[in-house]
């Protein structure tokens, strides 16, 4: 049994036409391989998978070769003075963008400092705090040790003491 004449289409099962995207992207590869062998011919290929991601192959590098297929299709002149062109456009776009970069350095570093400062404030303003609640508190504690003291004062003062016949005796005993 040959292989069978597949009719040319796209293939509508989407699992199916990566599977036939990958070994057709093998083969081709191979025989371009092949070519560039065998002729000493330059190759360069490159295809976008259905999932939209790039696959290259170049002998020797596909940046070569597309470089040579460019350079050919235009007149020296044109372009050196095109790339240039572009050059210069692109280092005044890296220009503008590298002063906007430092005027947000400029910037972050202002908020940075003003947020040192706040910092710097709360942490003053807390150790404030703690200093007079430390203070409240030994002003409550001394508060209610004086508290203590009327009260059992008043409760002295209230009930007279009571002096039993032993207490009484062993104080004469004392004094005598």
């Amino acid at each position: 049994m040959g292989r069978r004449k597949i009719e040319i289409k796209m293939v509508k099962d989407t699992n199916t036409r990566q599977v036939t995207f990958s070994k057709r992207r093998t083969g081709l590869f191979k025989k371009a391989n092949e070519l560039s062998i065998l002729c000493g011919a330059e190759v360069a290929i490159v295809v976008f998978s259905p999932g939209n991601k790039p696959y290259s192959f170049g002998h020797p590098d596909v940046e070569s070769v597309a470089s040579k297929f460019l350079e050919q299709d235009q007149p020296r002149s044109n372009v050196s003075s095109s790339c240039n062109a572009n050059m210069e456009k692109l280092n005044q776009q890296l220009n503008n963008v590298m002063d906007q970069l430092h005027e947000e350095e400029k910037k972050g570093e202002v908020h940075d400092e003003a947020l040192n400062q706040r910092k710097k404030t709360k942490l003053e303003e807390l150790q404030e705090l703690l200093d007079l609640a430390a203070e409240l508190k030994f002003n409550v504690k001394s508060r209610l040790d004086d508290m203590e003291a009327v009260e059992t004062m008043l409760m002295i003062k209230e009930k007279p003491m009571e002096f039993d016949e032993n207490h009484v005796s062993k104080r004469k005993r004392k004094e005598d």
